[in-house]
């Protein structure tokens, strides 16, 4: 039990990326580039967690508003709903860290959406000990996003979105470990920006392309120190999908996302001032200074995340799914496969995605064994335009 609580600890502090203690992990002298409020780059939906988090350039649905809203003026219907619950470290026994999304969107006519969404992450209960082990206090650190955005059509197959965000992150209050330090919940407004390209004809098949910038605010802090803050996980995103139509049944979508964070690479020499130094960084250089600062070509080409998937249709109805994410092992080896499965009936989806085990202690994702599960409601009658689900 003792073990099972300390993993517990150990992996909720790594996933909300406590970047308050100005701890920057190094492997093989490419330091870990971190931010504060990962949440915000973790796939907010079943379905894509089935294709290896690559969800940019897909058929959309409703939870296309968490990483590509753009893609909803292409629904067919005049509104829709979904809801996403991800349980986290259920693989050791953890049933209180836990990850829930909704999304929704209505069409104001054929060309133009508002949508909306939100997310909560729930670390549960967390024990809070002084220098020496001994128990001080318990909180639940938790954090939240909503978003507002409004998407467009700017042809038959181009269309932008736009998207505002709230952020507030609350990893501990007072001073939990005794240490001196008072903490505070940390709040961000970020905006996106996204593009999509949809040339797949109903029966033909064909390509779509995609684009997002997202994030896009201010740094974070959790103390009342000026100097003390983290920047928020900026990061431009680029996916293509290739859709093959066989048949009036059967359909098969490949599809490919590479990320990057606009976020600067840390001092590889740590020391409070090169800390200070980064931290004090003008928010907006820095996006553009993030592709030229991880000390040469090959460097920069390992803080790309990559991931793959594919996704078959049979009838509209019944889809399978598989796909596999990569992250460089001097920026965490986050490597796996994961596994889905869709049913659509009428106005109704259900979406559940596994992931499989793999990696250990840190390289071991929060969501291995785990089943995820979401539903998706269709409201209104069909518009003209047409998604490919």
């Amino acid at each position: 039990m003792n073990q099972r609580i300390n993993l517990k600890l150990i992996a909720a502090s790594l996933i909300s990326a406590c970047t308050v203690s100005g701890v920057f992990a190094q492997n093989g002298g490419l330091p870990i580039v971190t931010t504060a409020v990962p949440m915000l780059r973790i796939s907010a939906d079943a379905r894509s967690g089935g294709m290896g988090d690559a969800n940019l350039a897909i058929a959309p649905d409703v939870n296309s508003i968490f990483t590509n809203q753009s893609k909803i003026p292409f629904m067919d219907k005049k509104g829709g709903l979904g809801l996403t619950y991800s349980p986290w470290l259920k693989d050791i026994g953890v049933t209180d860290v836990y990850l829930l999304s909704a999304a929704g969107y209505y069409k104001l006519d054929d060309n133009q959406a508002l949508t909306s969404s939100i997310r909560y992450f729930n670390l549960g209960n967390i024990e809070f000990t002084d220098a020496y082990g001994n128990p001080q206090t318990s909180q639940n650190p938790r954090e939240f996003a909503w978003d507002l955005g409004y998407a467009r059509k700017l042809s038959d197959k181009m269309s932008l979105g736009i998207a505002l965000r709230y952020i507030n992150s609350k990893l501990a209050t007072g001073d939990p470990n005794n240490s001196g330090v008072q903490y505070k919940a940390g709040t961000s407004v970020a905006g996106d920006i996204t593009w999509y390209y949809n040339g797949v004809k109903e029966n033909e098949g064909g390509w779509s392309f995609a684009a997002a910038i997202t994030n896009l605010g201010n740094k974070i802090s959790y103390t009342n120190d000026a100097q003390a803050k983290d920047y928020i996980p900026a990061n431009l995103g680029i996916g293509a999908a290739y859709t093959k139509v066989f048949d009036e049944y059967n359909k098969i979508t490949f599809d490919v996302d590479i990320n990057k964070l606009l976020v600067p690479t840390p001092p590889s020499d740590f020391t409070d001032s090169t800390l200070i130094q980064y931290r004090s960084k003008n928010i907006v250089s820095s996006w553009f200074s993030s592709f030229g600062d991880a000390g040469g070509f090959s460097n920069e080409l390992k803080l790309l995340q990559i991931s793959g998937g594919a996704e078959y249709w049979y009838n509209s109805q019944f889809a399978l799914r598989a796909g596999y994410y990569y992250e460089d092992k001097s920026q965490g080896d986050l490597q796996y496969f994961s596994l889905g499965i869709g049913l659509k009936y009428q106005a109704f989806g259900l979406n559940f995605s596994y992931l499989v085990p793999s990696g250990s202690g840190t390289t071991r994702n929060p969501l291995s064994n785990t089943l995820r599960f979401g539903v998706l409601f269709d409201l209104g009658h069909s518009e003209s335009s047409s998604s490919s689900n």
